[in-house]
């Protein structure tokens, strides 16, 4: 029988090619789609490919500032990586809040409500602000106290002080920007979260080799510059969301009306972040805890380690950006009353996101040494950094799965269920086991990185199967 693609004709073919470059183009400009209406394949690929290409840019500039502060040494990295213990802390909240505010501003899109939508948008933005006080307060005066506290060597604690400084004591701008991106990414405008992300690391990866080595005329600030660069990039980024808040994107827009204290929407906000923060919290304080292990073994252990995660962010945020879509997509189908397609498009970009994590993990098998050597020559650093990537190849693809999941239950506004899974590997499982096998039984890092290894490869397959029983589509917001 005669194929049926033999009848396709030439012209028939380049309005498919132009189809999909139409797409492409509507994807990184944004559009009026109806998420809840369109079909669900073109939904993700105009949800996906916004928050892919803002999260490569995010993950970008993380490769490059560690590029750059791994010239200045062992230490160098190191303080970095012991600043971002606390600010993982910090990033924990602003994410649990992230969660609940894309969860509410896209259950008030799927119902029609934008009027609702924008007045969460704005108490946001007041959380943000509020949130950000205690850590600003503690980065700007207690700086050195709180290096001290991780285990950081002299090195670290006289020079290094100043990085944990600026990037606590300027932390509103990075909470700004996850809350503000996540209320684009909630409401469909995941084309506008995108460009503030290339504004502002565009600029970070700029300012890099200038503030930190003192290439032209600056003169080199060292690990400070860092800092500094990333301060300014994202204080840029965080100007231009609120210009394109007030100025309207496709789908959401803040006027003088919406700036006023609404105690009803903020509670409602806290209750469903409470869930989110809760789940950061657990996942970030266990690495806090593993950080702390690993500062007690070596400097070079810490840097390995931190030099592998930022390489592990590298490649996880392609698959956290169809991850976000998943959660925009849950959030507005239930809010247009579709539980069933809400389903169907977490299965989908889950399916993509395990092929996307199989390709990565033959990187990490084969090419683990060349990966962690393109940021240090300490060979001692490049053993360890590389050991952690080749563990981490054996079940790489089974994150796809875990992410997307946990975001189907996010989206929906049921941050409970992630919460106490958290809690219970990584607390009840991870930090025990980690320590049992790296300080008990002397196997150092390695301990460190295989009970890393067995604690997330059991909390995705459980996630995955609490997801597959659908309680997630009764939660309300």
């Amino acid at each position: 029988m005669e194929s049926k693609n033999l009848n396709i004709t030439p012209h028939q073919k380049s309005l498919s090619k132009q189809s999909v470059w139409q797409a492409l183009k509507d994807a990184v400009r944004g559009t009026e789609a109806d998420y809840t209406q369109v079909s669900l394949r073109k939904a993700i690929f105009l949800l996906a490919v916004p928050m892919i290409l803002e999260l490569v840019m995010e993950s970008t500039f993380a490769v490059v500032d560690i590029y750059f502060v791994g010239k200045l040494g062992a230490s160098a990295v190191a303080t970095v990586g012991q600043t971002e213990t606390y600010l993982f802390l910090l990033y924990s909240v602003a994410m649990g809040l992230s969660m609940a505010i894309t969860a509410t501003v896209a259950r008030r899109t799927g119902e029609k409500n934008k009027e609702q939508a924008s007045r969460s948008a704005v108490q946001s933005i007041f959380l943000a602000l509020l949130i950000s006080l205690p850590f600003a307060v503690a980065g700007i005066f207690f700086s050195k106290d709180l290096l001290m506290l991780m285990g950081a060597d002299d090195w670290s604690i006289t020079y290094g002080y100043k990085y944990t400084r600026w990037m606590l004591g300027g932390n509103a701008i990075i909470v700004l920007l996850f809350v503000i991106n996540a209320v684009f990414r909630g409401a469909g405008d995941a084309a506008i979260a995108m460009r503030v992300l290339w504004v502002a690391n565009g600029i970070n990866i700029i300012l890099d080799p200038i503030l930190i080595l003192g290439f032209g005329p600056i003169p080199a600030l060292g690990i400070e510059g860092a800092a500094i660069a990333t301060t300014i990039g994202r204080g840029i980024g965080v100007a231009t969301q609120l210009w394109a808040l007030i100025k309207g994107g496709k789908h959401i827009r803040v006027s003088m009306k919406h700036l006023a204290w609404n105690a009803k929407i903020l509670i409602g906000i806290i209750r469903t972040s409470l869930g989110g923060v809760g789940q950061m919290i657990v996942a970030m304080t266990s690495w806090v805890f593993l950080m702390r292990i690993l500062a007690g073994i070596s400097s070079e252990a810490v840097a390995g380690s931190t030099i592998a995660m930022r390489i592990m962010l590298f490649t996880l945020m392609p698959a956290w950006g169809l991850s976000n879509a998943a959660a925009t997509l849950v959030g507005q189908n239930l809010g247009a009353g579709n539980p069933d397609r809400a389903e169907s498009a977490v299965w989908k970009i889950g399916f993509y996101n395990m092929i996307f994590l199989i390709a990565v993990s033959l990187i990490y098998f084969f090419y683990n040494r060349s990966l962690i050597g393109l940021f240090t020559a300490d060979q001692e650093v490049i053993e360890i950094g590389s050991e952690w990537l080749k563990i981490l190849s054996y079940s790489y693809f089974v994150y796809g799965w875990w992410m997307v999941a946990t975001q189907a239950f996010n989206g929906a506004g049921d941050t409970k269920t992630p919460t106490m899974i958290n809690l219970v590997f990584f607390w009840l499982i991870q930090i025990p086991l980690s320590y049992f096998l790296a300080i008990t039984l002397g196997w150092e890092h390695s301990g460190v990185f295989w009970g890393i290894f067995f604690s997330e490869t059991s909390v995705a397959l459980f996630t995955l199967y609490l997801f597959k029983r659908g309680r997630w589509k009764l939660a309300t917001i």
